[in-house]
């Protein structure tokens, strides 16, 4: 039944309008993105009202396109999964909305997807997830670390105090006049610099498995406005070198030691940050010193999409978990509780 299933899966949390068809949970038949990074560079971030205006001129094509280049009929789909939560509450009504009335037209049942789960899950796009394993979320709004026992099955480790790692690369970015967005560009500014400016890394309690950035983007918005104010001068390359390299050594070690602690050996990394070049060499050179089995989505399954919607809805269809058509958005859904 498993790998029969069609699952049309559909994202707006944010600024990307996606559609995806997947079959078995696994087999990625079409995956459309139309990103609106362009639109909301000029303002430097993304503006919420006209990113839900954007879904909303771009939703019923991108789902028709989904469904063409899968080959596959509406009526053939076994559910339609959506993104409930988290994100932008005007995105993520467009999507959940669109979901309601093609659910409701076919007659199949909707399925509504946590966020981060999907992120989870587009590992299990490449290569089906082995369990039990620990997940390393890191994205703008989210840095967390979720053990899974089985599908469906999250436990929280470890979750940000303050600000995710994430939103600590885009305001960082942004104090450094870097455009939108902001994590990419430091990603490929630290490439040229060496970490020469001395950071601190907030560890919190010796066994913690919390995460805590606020005071680490304080520390570089004081090392700017000092040498701002005594006329030195900032060299941006080694300061971005420096900056990711603090938020890496983080990740990394907090992440070895959920794995330690938890006695599993597939680590997976998720979330639109696992597309940092630094964290993907950094992660995988650890892994492999310490034999862990590391999972890491390709660059196009990093960013937000409907492929891991899908994939991810695929498991809570075969649980019977499906929404009615009281379905809302929720901009603060949480994962676990």
């Amino acid at each position: 039944m498993q790998r029969e299933t069609l699952i049309l899966g559909i994202e707006t949390s944010c600024d990307e309008t996606s559609a995806a068809v997947v079959r078995g949970g696994t087999e990625l038949l079409s995956n459309v993105i139309s990103s609106q990074m362009d639109v909301h560079r000029k303002f430097g971030g993304v503006v919420p009202e006209v990113a839900s205006r954007r879904h909303v001129e771009r939703i019923t094509i991108i789902v028709q396109k989904a469904l063409e280049e899968a080959g596959v009929g509406r009526n053939e789909l076994d559910a339609v999964a959506v993104t409930q939560g988290p994100g932008l509450v005007g995105a993520l009504l467009i999507g959940v909305s669109a979901a309601k009335a093609l659910a409701f037209s076919l007659g199949k049942p909707l399925v509504p997807v946590h966020h981060i789960a999907g992120h989870i899950y587009a590992n299990h796009l490449i290569k089906p997830l082995s369990f039990p394993l620990v997940a390393l979320v890191v994205s703008g709004g989210h840095t967390e670390l979720i053990y899974m026992k089985g599908h469906n099955q999250f436990e929280r480790l470890g979750k940000t105090r303050d600000d995710a790692a994430g939103e600590a690369f885009d305001k960082v970015a942004r104090l450094m006049k870097l455009p939108y967005p902001g994590g990419p560009q430091i990603d490929r500014l630290a490439l040229e610099g060496k970490p020469s400016y001395p950071l601190p890394r907030a560890w919190l309690e010796s066994d913690s498995l919390d995460f805590s950035f606020s005071g680490l983007k304080s520390a570089v918005l004081n090392l700017v406005h000092n040498a701002n104010q005594r006329k030195e001068e900032i060299h941006y390359a080694d300061l971005a070198a420096s900056f990711q390299d603090a938020v890496l050594d983080v990740l990394v070690e907090k992440a070895m030691l959920a794995v330690k602690k938890t006695g599993v050996n597939q680590l997976l990394l998720a979330g639109g940050v696992s597309a940092n070049s630094g964290l993907r060499v950094r992660l995988s050179k650890r892994c492999k010193e310490e034999k862990i089995d590391l999972r890491i989505p390709p660059l196009e399954l990093c960013t937000d999409n409907a492929a891991m919607i899908a994939a991810a809805g695929t498991y809570q269809f075969l649980d019977g978990h499906y929404a009615d058509l009281t379905l809302n958005a929720d901009a603060n859904l949480p994962l676990i509780g």
